[in-house]
């Protein structure tokens, strides 16, 4: 049982960029990390998963440290162009998600980056 969810999520994948992390594999990491049963594990990420969602549909800031902050944000009614045709059109209020990384992650980002282009 060593080493992060985190690592047991690289070593799954190839480490090239595009590829998407599931549900399925966020399961699988924490059942190897932390001993559960595969459903104790698939019910703790949908616990989880559902604890962040509620918490930023009721307008709450979720911050996880050494990850990042979710937020939800107000945009206003503007207008916009349609690209093809260069018309106006309006662009109605609504809510958007916004994620903003902490300092420990842009680095950690920037730093795996590094290695990649490196080749080690």
């Amino acid at each position: 049982m060593g080493g992060t969810v985190g690592q047991k999520m690289e070593e799954q994948g190839d480490g090239m960029m595009g590829n998407t992390v599931t549900r399925a594999q966020l399961t699988e990491a924490v059942y190897q990390e932390v001993g559960l049963s595969r459903n104790e594990s698939a019910d703790l990420v949908e616990s989880i998963l559902g604890e962040v969602s509620n918490a930023l549909a009721r307008g709450e800031m979720v911050k996880i440290s050494s990850f990042g902050s979710f937020a939800v944000r107000q945009k206003g009614r503007r207008i916009g162009r349609n690209p093809k045709t260069g018309q106006e059109v309006p662009i109605l209020p609504r809510r958007v998600l916004v994620f903003r990384p902490s300092h420990v992650l842009k680095n950690r980002i920037n730093m795996h980056g590094d290695r990649a282009s490196t080749g080690t």
